[in-house]
């Protein structure tokens, strides 16, 4: 099984259980910007406590999942993981953060159609300033590599004043003003 493989297993399933949810991480900046290869998956689900048997249903057989990780959530880090036994590839769900810009995150997720799956997805705005917060927590090329990726391949698309206006709560100014003027560029491949 590979990565495309496994997404769509995982949304055919995500899609059964009923909860919100929507791909970020490297996944979601291939869909918006220059698509490089990935390990794993990224979701953030919204998870109430009556969902868990639901999940733990719906991702048991082909994947290790451990219940007790599943239930224990609603406790930092606020993630669980499933390991597709046919692959080895680990999917990462995260619960969001009782912050405004992650129930905005939520609130703006878009439905796209991902290799004939109906799939939800963080906006292309969303997930550029997801890898900038990301790469503040762990400097890494590949977060700011991603996030010009998308905005190279967006460009004219992105709402820039959402952009500005989350950047400067977050912090993150400096950051997307480097990404915006093509100072940081997407990998080279």
């Amino acid at each position: 099984m590979n990565e495309r493989e496994l997404l769509q297993d995982c949304l055919r399933r995500l899609n059964r259980t009923g909860i919100a949810y929507y791909l970020t991480g490297s996944m979601a900046s291939n869909y918006w910007g220059i698509p490089r290869t990935t390990h794993d998956l990224d979701f953030v689900v919204q998870l109430p406590p009556s969902a868990i048997p639901r999940i733990i249903q719906e991702f048991s057989g082909d994947f290790y999942i451990e219940e007790a990780a599943v239930r224990a959530v609603y406790q930092p880090p606020h993630q669980f993981n499933a390991i597709d036994t046919r692959s080895a590839l680990k999917v990462d769900f995260w619960l969001p953060k009782p912050e405004p810009f992650d129930r905005e995150m939520l609130k703006r997720r878009v439905p796209v159609m991902l290799f004939g799956e109906s799939a939800w997805v963080a906006t292309a705005e969303d997930v550029i300033l997801h890898k900038l917060i990301w790469n503040r927590i762990s400097p890494s090329d590949r977060q700011l590599g991603d996030a010009a990726g998308v905005v190279a391949v967006q460009a004219q698309a992105l709402d820039k004043n959402y952009l500005k206006q989350w950047a400067l709560e977050l912090k993150l100014v400096s950051e997307l003003e480097q990404l915006l003027s093509g100072k940081i560029r997407p990998k080279q491949t």
